[in-house]
């Protein structure tokens, strides 16, 4: 006979809590999401952001005092704690404080961050997939070209005052100066020259404040989506900038598309390779993916975009540059 009285059983974890204080929603109070939280049976262990350390390399230390790490920020904090959690295993609980929070809207996490805190408390960890360019990781997508130019000029302080306005004020202002340049793509088996805009390749589906890799790109498909914007004229991009939301970009005659699992981009100048929003590396760039490397507190995948030629590759070490 069952007790209607009784009580849901709550699970006694420990966390490691993070809130960036410099993210664009990092003002607003936590307070709320805490409550939820501990409510949870969550005993919050709170970490301030150090110069002195490295968000991954504080994950590192605190991993074994802890079941779980909570991220309060934006992709670019996200991105510091990827080698960490990777190294560790640390499953990741995500509060959605940044300007464009691409990797929680990925993965289905809620935009409101007491709702995220209430899917830490009551949900599980799936495994998502890690990209990786030159040893740096990256959560969404890592481009050259135009995007790494909007990535230099838009610094900090533009995006926490304007946020996503941020993006199209900068963006505007580069378009008119961008110019095409020459880079080589080798991918299985092949190499192609192109003259390219922006190269970019996605291991999510959301980057850039709503840009969309491809249409049905997922963080756990196993594979990296390219594409390759060869436009001759800046207003031809303004053109394709309703596909390039949607990520139906590769129908267009101008957009070089395909799915991969590695990539090599060289130029003949180094170009800078933006990460997740942070400029990280330089070409020539070497592009892989990390099945299954990280887990995240999110909705579960729907079965239907679950891709059967999903691979796991064993287990290596990141690079330890970040």
């Amino acid at each position: 006979m069952t007790d209607q009285f009784a009580h849901p059983v709550v699970r006694l974890r420990r966390a490691v809590f993070v809130v960036n204080p410099r993210a664009r929603q990092g003002d607003a109070s936590v307070d709320a999401a805490r409550a939820v939280l501990e409510a949870g049976g969550i005993t919050l262990l709170d970490q301030p952001l150090s110069g002195d350390e490295s968000l991954s390399d504080m994950i590192r230390r605190r991993a074994g005092e802890c079941d779980l790490v909570i991220i309060g920020g934006g992709d670019g904090t996200l991105n510091s704690a990827a080698p960490g959690l990777y190294d560790t295993g640390v499953p990741l609980g995500v509060l959605p404080l940044g300007t464009a929070n691409d990797f929680a809207r990925t993965l289905g996490i809620p935009a409101d961050p007491l709702a995220a805190a209430r899917l830490i408390a009551d949900g599980e960890p799936r495994h998502v997939d890690l990209g990786e360019v030159n040893g740096h990781p990256f959560l969404n997508v890592a481009s050259i070209g135009f995007s790494a130019d909007l990535a230099r000029a838009l610094n900090a302080e533009a995006k926490k005052r304007w946020g996503k306005l941020g993006y199209a004020i900068v963006a505007a202002r580069l378009l008119a100066q961008s110019r095409l340049f020459t880079a080589y793509i080798e991918h299985d088996g092949t190499i192609e020259t192109v003259r390219t805009l922006q190269a970019s390749v996605g291991n999510g589906r959301h980057y850039g404040g709503g840009m969309t890799v491809s249409q049905d790109a997922t963080a756990d498909d196993g594979t990296l989506d390219f594409y390759s914007l060869e436009v001759d004229h800046w207003w031809k991009l303004l053109l394709l900038l309703p596909s390039l939301r949607e990520g139906t970009q590769g129908r267009w005659s101008d957009v070089r598309t395909f799915r991969t699992t590695q990539v090599v981009i060289r130029t003949r100048k180094p170009r800078p390779v933006n990460t997740d929003g942070e400029l990280t590396t330089w070409t020539p760039a070497h592009f892989s993916i990390r099945p299954a490397a990280l887990r995240v507190y999110a909705p579960p995948t729907p079965p239907g975009d679950l891709l059967s030629s999903r691979r796991f590759l064993p287990r290596q070490p990141l690079s330890r540059q970040d």
